[in-house]
């Protein structure tokens, strides 16, 4: 290797690399360093071979407004920060996106006279989003999942992947807490519950990161509590409520997870565009959080500040207000970051040191990238593209498990499992599409409806393709009754039929994930009530006139209201959109070859009405006190499941009742499996603080396990608490812990409490500095039962 400059030298410090990069680039290519370029949404495929997209379909909000743009030469004339979505935006194999990636960073490489390449981003929500590769789980469903250190084993797979074709950052993972279950990005959050959502999320990071691949949390912040559940729509939130229940997970993830990128929100709280808020990304995340990583914006979030927003004159305003809040990249096209940026710096009207600060971060991420080194080039970052299988065995196998581990058995009544064979209808319209197994981000949903003659590039049996192999000896008819969306009833008369001639009826309805409006669920796919979509619910409401026990399986990307069934379904089953090995998975759950081991990670409301009803809610909120005539009650609560053995949670132990503001004290309960096959309880941990001098949740999650317990086996789980964990924002916009009566809670959801204890927090009021514990460590440890 040949080192013609001290910043291509790696024995160097980066630092120094690259600060002696900064000291020789003009104002011109720092400010390219801050820009992007997406060419595969324009034609479709570009340098690969690849079929052209159809119009009308938009993978961006907004495309079709922002389509076109300068040539990749002309946009590289003075370097270039990111190049978007190589692999994500048409159909193409591994190999030519491979010789895409290498044609566009050579071109980037070529144009300017440092040389500097781009660092590549893709999208990653449900797996890699790219034709043919694994489509996991959405992550409503890692959620349910309760289970940590398997959302870390399928991030390290999803980041192997990237890897392999010189995937740089991935736009992922979502850590939104759901606030509004009408939200159509619900399916793309962890959870309502920040605890929960912040353990995945890191967990996620962790296995991505780990691989090599940036991760990038979004939205930051606010965005999953718009006014009436509206993409983009104002937020009405106050900032004791962003403090202590949207910012929690950005803060784990960055503090214990090490977070190498962030994404703006679309949103705008109280009037101020999250894109140009300095409190944000600079007190909050910077300089209390000690993040160093790069801020990027989200798609076309800067000239949104003119276009949107209202906040901002032209493209070069926004851009000026976007830098000086602390976005450093502008993705996906530079129209803000660019001549206008440098016009307005030569004129005074911004200072250099902005861009230096923002180039800086770039150039660092570049350079731990490896970007800057002498011997960098493009053929070796994709070296491993001609032996990567992107739907592997063992990828396949994995999110077989984790769609196993994410099905929530909600009730199953007297029919489940299904034991004897006989004769079965399986009705609706998610029974035989396996599309409705996936999220919006899935390629074969995100993408390829701009490709209508391109097959989806996996295997992946649908709900009763798979019930037939699960169940060989059972006569299983199908009929679909009715589609997703709209209004037609016709099919309704044949699925009555195979019902009423059935011993049992299996039921799949729920959602079909796209883009703006051309799906039920997924982003800009919100609904306007949490009824079942178009006339599912009239479907299963003549099914179950049949008399046939009917066994309802919700597949989706939100939870329905399912109210008007309850008492009349035989059993319930919801499954949140469980990727392409769904169809073995639920119907392994059906047959009870697989013990169902989920919990909800978002309740399932009992009326399609009277949002928000998530169950992180103060006293009035949660508890239908007879003042309003809308019992907010759910159906079924946060952290519910049922499995096929049974499960006793007992004997708390406190290590001490009495424990100072700044101490710590453990809860231990012990676990007992009570039934007579193996299975997993998720024991979970809830304070309450009954007292305090602002208005407190009822209760509120703040530690959980998942327990592995064979049949009469019994564990001992153990929690220590730091009283860091029940401090919240108080009267001065202080985090504080208080003195006084702290429940504890211990049980298997939100509202099945199994024991409690009394903890006295005593001293003086204590601030919770930026230090504060953010975990609350469990151990499990096996006992004779």
């Amino acid at each position: 290797m040949t080192v013609n400059q001290p910043w291509q030298d790696p024995a160097l410090p980066i630092t120094d690399r690259v600060e002696a990069l900064l000291r020789v680039m003009t104002l011109e290519e720092k400010v390219a360093q801050l820009g992007s370029r997406w060419i595969g949404k324009d034609k479709g495929a570009t340098g690969a071979a690849g079929p052209e997209p159809e119009e009308g379909h938009q993978v961006a909000p907004s495309e079709d407004t922002f389509a076109g743009g300068d040539a990749l030469e002309d946009a590289s004339r003075h370097g270039l920060g990111h190049l978007t979505r190589i692999y994500g935006s048409y159909p193409v194999t591994a190999a030519d996106g491979a010789a895409e990636l290498i044609r566009q960073q050579r071109i980037v490489t070529a144009s300017h006279r440092l040389g500097i390449p781009a660092i590549v981003h893709e999208e990653c929500l449900t797996g890699f989003t790219m034709h043919g590769a694994t489509v996991y789980p959405a992550a409503i469903a890692w959620g349910a999942t309760f289970d940590p250190a398997l959302i870390e084993r399928m991030a390290a797979a999803i980041g192997r992947d990237m890897a392999a074709l010189g995937v740089h950052q991935a736009l992922a993972p979502v850590l939104d807490v759901v606030r509004d279950y009408r939200w159509g990005r619900v399916e793309e959050s962890i959870g309502e519950d920040p605890y929960l959502v912040s353990r995945i999320a890191a967990a996620y990071v962790r296995g991505l990161q780990g691989a090599g691949i940036i991760a990038t949390l979004k939205h930051f912040a606010g965005y999953s509590a718009s006014r009436g559940a509206r993409n983009h729509g104002p937020v009405p939130m106050g900032r004791r409520e962003l403090l202590d229940v949207i910012l929690p997970p950005f803060e784990t993830a960055i503090r214990e997870a090490g977070a190498g990128s962030v994404m703006n929100s679309y949103s705008e709280i109280d009037g101020l565009p999250a894109a140009i808020d300095p409190w944000l990304f600079t007190q909050v995340l910077r300089e209390e959080w000690g993040f160093t990583g790069t801020v990027v914006s989200d798609y076309w979030a800067v000239p949104f500040l003119a276009m949107n927003h209202g906040v901002a004159a032209d493209n070069g305003d926004a851009g000026a207000l976007a830098l000086a809040a602390g976005i450093d990249v502008e993705l996906p096209d530079t129209l803000g970051y660019g001549t206008e940026l440098v016009d307005r710096v030569r004129k005074g009207e911004i200072v250099e040191e902005l861009v230096d600060r923002a180039a800086r971060r770039v150039l660092l991420q570049k350079a731990e990238l490896g970007l800057l080194d002498a011997d960098w080039t493009p053929e070796a970052t994709v070296a491993g593209a001609g032996a990567v299988d992107l739907d592997s065995a063992e990828n396949r196998a994995l999110a077989r498990e984790l769609a196993e581990r994410s099905i929530v058995l909600l009730e199953p009544g007297d029919v489940l499992p299904l034991r004897a064979p006989g004769r079965i209808a399986v009705v609706g319209p998610c029974a035989d599409d396996s599309r409705t197994f996936l999220g919006c981000y899935a390629f074969p949903n995100h993408v390829l409806p701009r490709y209508p003659g391109v097959e989806d590039g996996l295997t992946m049996p649908t709900a009763v393709a798979a019930l037939r192999d699960e169940l060989p000896d059972s006569t299983i008819g199908y009929a679909q009754g009715c589609t997703v969306s709209g209004d037609d009833r016709s099919g309704f008369a044949a699925a009555v039929t195979a019902a009423a001639e059935s011993d049992v009826c299996v039921a799949f309805v729920g959602d079909l994930a796209g883009l703006f409006g051309k799906g039920t669920s997924g982003e800009g796919c919100d609904a306007a009530d949490l009824r079942l979509p178009g006339v599912q619910a009239d479907l299963v409401h003549e099914l179950l006139a049949t008399g046939t026990p009917v066994v309802l399986v919700v597949i989706s990307g939100r939870p329905y209201a399912l109210g008007e069934f309850e008492g009349r379904a035989a059993a319930l089953v919801q499954a949140f959109m469980p990727g392409e090995e769904a169809g073995a998975a639920i119907a392994g759950v059906l047959s009870g070859r697989v013990q169902p081991s989920g919990r909800l990670p978002v309740q399932i409301p009992r009326h399609p009405g009277g949002q928000p009803g998530t169950y992180l809610q103060p006293r009035l909120g949660a508890d239908h006190l007879g003042a309003s005539n809308l019992d907010p009650t759910p159906l079924y609560a946060f952290g519910h499941g049922r499995s096929y053995t049974t499960f006793g949670i007992d004997e708390l132990r406190l290590s001490a009742d009495r424990v100072p503001t700044d101490g710590a004290f453990t809860v231990t309960v012990r676990v007992r499996n009570t039934g007579g096959r193996d299975g997993a309880e998720v024991v979970q941990l809830y304070l309450s603080d009954p007292v305090a001098e602002v208005t407190r949740p009822v209760k509120q999650l703040t530690g959980f396990a998942r327990v592995e317990l064979a049949a009469g086996a019994a564990a001992d789980v153990t929690f220590t608490v730091h009283t860091d964990r029940a401090a919240f924002t108080g009267r001065a916009m202080r985090r504080i812990v208080e003195p006084g009566e702290l429940r504890v809670l211990v049980g298997s959801s939100a509202s099945d409490i199994a024991v409690r204890a009394v903890v006295e927090l005593t001293g003086p009021v204590r601030e919770a500095g930026p230090q504060r514990r953010l975990s609350t460590p469990a151990e499990v440890v096996a006992v004779d039962s």
